[in-house]
């Protein structure tokens, strides 16, 4: 049986993703620390394991065909771990002989990103999480060519939708739904990428089983939801059967507190997303995986609200 290890799978990229591998026939061993590897998805082999003990992360991958890394520090705390884990993954993929799967996101291209944003289009380091990320690609790129340790990265917009909460849509654009709010953190006719995770886990599947057919390192983009705030507010509305009030986010205020609270100041730093219209170009990945099926945005949204709606009420 094709094993694939999950690392963060108490988390809500990892959670899906591994929901996704347990549907497919995969055997899915997931990897959380402490209380969280007692709430995986059914059908999840739970692993408590620290991912910053690198023995024990290589053990914990043995026989693993997949390792997903999907670890994700707080933001205030990339600058000390984002590295130190990724050099964790790296050494368990080069001693058990697995490819690395990563969920990547678009702050490799720092200030610079634009519309259809392909694979080859280049990377820069204009803001500390561009340099970050840009250096642990880099990395594993550099472990693809000399030492033969495969890794793909599935580069995504913002992640939404799922079981897991902690994301923008959640905490923040519908966060005051039942108070007729909608919340959109720029201009309303600016194009933000999105990505609706339980797609992005279906995608992490049919290239897991593809992955033959790749170089030792690959980079795909998915292309998710393109949506302006005006599209996000008008599939919301139709979810709700009501219209909303539209809010904005003040972040001239987030970066003041951001002087005491260091998460503020984090969050306020990538309010740029919301000020540059961006998007993924997708045609890689779709032409290696054209039967690939996307939900659409409404769809999407309706399961998003209903999600919340019930959480709240519980």
């Amino acid at each position: 049986m094709k094993t694939v290890v999950i690392l963060g799978a108490g988390g809500r990229v990892g959670n899906e993703i591994a929901k996704a591998f347990v549907a497919a026939g995969w055997r899915v061993r997931g990897v959380a620390r402490g209380a969280k590897a007692q709430g995986l998805a059914a059908g999840v082999e739970p692993l408590a394991v620290d991912a910053t003990d690198r023995a024990a992360l290589v053990a914990a991958c043995a026989g693993a065909d997949i390792i997903v890394h999907a670890l994700n520090p707080l933001y205030t705390e990339w600058e000390e771990k984002v590295m130190p884990l990724a050099q964790n993954v790296l050494e368990a993929a080069r001693v058990n002989g697995a490819t690395i799967m990563l969920p990547g996101n678009v702050y490799n291209f720092g200030l610079e990103i634009g519309m259809d944003m392909r694979e080859s289009d280049p990377q820069i380091g204009s803001t500390a999480k561009a340099r970050i990320r840009i250096e642990m690609e880099t990395m594993l790129a550099e472990a693809a060519r000399l030492d033969g340790v495969r890794t793909i990265v599935i580069r995504a917009g913002d992640f939404y939708g799922g079981e897991k909460p902690g994301t923008w849509l959640d905490e923040l654009v519908l966060a005051k739904l039942d108070k007729g709010i909608f919340t959109w953190p720029g201009p309303m006719d600016l194009a933000h990428s999105f990505a609706y995770l339980p797609d992005l886990a279906q995608a992490f599947v049919a290239v897991a089983e593809r992955r033959a057919e790749l170089a030792p390192f690959e980079v795909l983009h998915f292309a998710g939801h393109t949506v302006t705030g005006q599209e996000m507010k008008g599939a919301t509305e139709h979810a709700v059967g009501r219209p909303l009030s539209r809010r904005g986010v003040p972040w001239t205020l987030l970066r003041a507190a951001g002087l005491f609270m260091p998460m503020m100041r984090e969050l306020a730093a990538m309010s740029y997303l919301w000020r540059v219209p961006h998007s993924l170009d997708g045609a890689k990945l779709a032409a290696l995986v054209p039967d690939l099926e996307a939900t659409s945005l409404d769809g999407a949204i309706e399961r998003v609200v209903r999600d919340l709606t019930r959480k709240k009420a519980a």
